[in-house]
């Protein structure tokens, strides 16, 4: 009995730090605070560059991301006109770049883009839950790379982070 015992207990000594590492809880909280009974409806207006730093494809990217997102997380129907229960709308006031860390030489070895956007948030049911506000991303990137080879990829990265951050701030309701 004694053997067995020990046995036991040196097992569980050894497999226990094996398990607890492979076991955790995780909650993504990308749901929507939304009574559907108020609100069926949700108009997405253009976000225009009204930056002094211009990126074209970036206003159909972060455009593409929000409604894309809104679409995925809520059973709200998406509407062109201003007549929808919901309105969000705004335009991309910044895309600047920025050097970060500095090497040996004295030159930036990173570089960080930030994108800044302007959201109105309009509840036509409830004019207390209205907002105006700004919201900013940024990544950055190796400064020996060239932006037009990474802009596509960091403005899709940016564009999904404030597309977060603005459905928490206003549908999600955080």
């Amino acid at each position: 009995m004694g053997w067995s015992k020990l046995l036991g207990t040196v097992l569980l000594t050894l497999c226990v730090p094996v398990l607890l590492p492979s076991c955790r809880i995780s909650y993504k909280l990308n749901g929507s605070a939304i009574d559907y009974n108020v609100y069926r409806s949700i108009s997405i207006g253009e976000f225009p560059i009204r930056a002094a730093m211009v990126y074209p494809p970036l206003q159909t990217t972060f455009e593409n991301a929000l409604t894309d997102y809104v679409q995925r997380n809520t059973r709200l129907q998406v509407m062109d006109s201003g007549n929808a229960d919901l309105q969000i709308e705004g335009e991309i006031t910044g895309y600047s770049l920025s050097p970060q860390a500095v090497g040996t030489d004295g030159w930036a070895s990173q570089t960080r883009l930030t994108v800044t956007v302007r959201v109105r948030y309009t509840d036509n049911r409830d004019d207390s839950k209205d907002m105006d506000q700004t919201f900013s991303a940024y990544r950055d990137f190796d400064a020996s790379e060239m932006l037009t080879d990474v802009q596509d990829e960091l403005c899709t990265q940016i564009s999904d982070e404030l597309v977060e951050l603005i459905f928490n701030a206003t549908l999600g309701n955080w």
